[in-house]
């Protein structure tokens, strides 16, 4: 274990850094690779979806700026039971953010 944590990288001559030694840039980086790949499997959903049922697709979405839902819909249905959720959301957030002072 010891031989692991001394060695060095022949590429760059750079000491290996164990995990317990990462620093904050290093799970920023992997926070916004694994936001921009989840926001990229979403996209690919949406679109799978047109292209499967082109003219029965009914897509909706929810936006919160903070505790404030903005919500979206193809259908007045849709956009109701987005709000809902963004209220619902709201109302645990506050209810979280009250409790937490």
């Amino acid at each position: 274990m010891t031989a692991l944590k001394n060695s060095k990288d022949t590429f760059n001559n750079k000491s290996t850094i164990s995990l317990h030694m990462r620093t904050s840039e290093d799970f920023l980086k992997v926070g916004a690779t694994v936001t921009f790949i989840g926001f990229m499997v979403v996209a690919l959903g949406i679109v799978l979806t047109i292209l499967q049922h082109p003219g029965s697709s009914q897509m909706g979405g929810l936006i919160m700026l903070g505790p404030i839902p903005i919500a979206f819909g193809s259908s007045p249905e849709i956009t109701t039971n987005m709000l809902g959720l963004g209220l619902l959301i709201m109302i645990l957030y506050l209810f979280l953010w009250k409790t937490k002072r």
